[in-house]
């Protein structure tokens, strides 16, 4: 009996004992050390092109000024003014003018993929006699 109620009374100290540790201990908050490690330290690199070059901006400011929506001489940079003018050039044409510029209005201004730059079927295609290039097919 000497020894259960001795065991019992350590339980209960011991049980005090913890529960005073657990309040005294300091939480961590988000920014705790311990927590940073499932944090990246830097930022993570965003895809896509950041700005337009200066030969880039000089081709789209003459095409723009070509279409009378850009006035003056191409500067070569990409400024508010350039800006201003795509955005209105795609808003001319039913397209979003958030993001500047669209593929398809530099498509539109003649700056997109060049048809010199694909391999042309006579060039790539192995035709017998007879055979037109663009079918690849004999003609009687």
């Amino acid at each position: 009996m000497q020894f259960g109620r001795s065991l019992l009374i350590a339980v209960l100290l011991l049980t005090a004992t913890m529960s005073c540790l657990a309040y005294s201990h300091a939480r961590r908050g988000p920014t705790s050390p311990r927590l940073s490690h499932k944090r990246s330290k830097t930022p993570a690199k965003l895809a896509g092109q950041r700005a337009i070059d200066d030969t880039r901006a000089t081709q789209i400011q003459t095409s723009l000024i070509k279409s009378g929506y850009l006035s003056g001489e191409a500067s070569g940079h990409w400024d508010a003014v350039t800006q201003t003018a795509m955005q209105k050039f795609q808003e001319d044409n039913g397209w979003q003018t958030k993001l500047v510029p669209d593929s398809r209005a530099i498509i539109k201004l003649g700056l997109g993929p060049q048809p010199e730059s694909k391999a042309t079927p006579e060039s790539s295609v192995e035709t017998a006699p007879g055979a037109t290039p663009a079918s690849g097919f004999m003609h009687p």
